[in-house]
C-alpha cells in the first residue's frame, strides 16, 4: 500500500507550518525565524511530509563538504508510526549520497527509544555520546551521537 503522504523539499515559505509541528514533536521548539535559518542554503537543506496540503513532518539538514548533519526530525505526534520519519531519512540519504555526501550525522536523546529504533533499522550507529546535552527540567539527558555511512559501498538506497 502506498503511503499516504508525499514528500517534497522544505522551502522559506514552509517555515511558519514547520515551526508548528516542530512544537508539537518537541518541548523546546524553535521559531519560524529560526527555521528560516537552519533551512537556507547553501548549507541549509530539507524535506516535509504532505497530505492533502498540510505538514504532517520535516527533516532539516546541516551540510558541510562531505558530511551532513541531521538538524532536527519532527513529525507531529498524530503522525507518527506510519513511515514518515523513515519516508524523510531514506529522502536525505538519497540527496546526500547523490551529492557527494559521505556521512551523515546526528544526536538523539539517550532515552528516546522509539527514535532510536527508527535509527537504527535506518543504518545508523553510536560513534559518540554527549552527557548532558539536552537540558531537562528533571535534570539534563545524554545525547547520543549516530553516523550513518553514505560512501558508495556503505550506501543501501534507503
Amino acid at each position: 500500500m502506498p503511503p499516504s503522504f508525499h514528500i517534497e523539499a522544505l522551502r522559506e515559505a514552509h517555515a511558519a507550518p514547520a515551526a508548528l509541528v516542530h512544537r508539537a514533536a518537541f518541548a523546546a521548539s524553535w521559531s519560524v525565524e529560526e527555521i528560516v535559518r537552519l533551512s537556507a542554503p547553501p548549507a541549509g537543506i530539507g524535506w516535509g511530509a504532505w497530505r492533502e496540503g498540510a505538514l504532517l513532518g520535516f527533516i532539516l539538514l546541516a551540510v558541510t563538504l562531505d558530511e551532513a548533519e541531521i538538524v532536527t526530525l519532527a513529525v507531529a505526534p498524530k503522525h507518527r508510526r506510519i513511515g514518515i520519519g523513515a519516508a524523510l531519512l531514506a529522502e536525505a540519504a538519497r540527496h546526500c549520497a547523490q551529492s557527494d555526501v559521505r556521512a551523515l550525522f546526528l544526536e538523539v536523546a539517550e532515552a528516546n527509544d522509539a527514535a532510536r529504533a527508527l535509527y537504527e533499522v535506518s543504518g545508523f550507529a553510536q560513534v559518540g555520546l554527549r552527557k548532558g546535552y539536552y537540558p531537562r527540567p528533571e535534570g539534563a539527558a545524554n545525547a547520543l551521537v549516530l553516523r550513518r555511512d553514505l560512501s558508495p559501498a556503505g550506501f543501501q538506497g534507503g
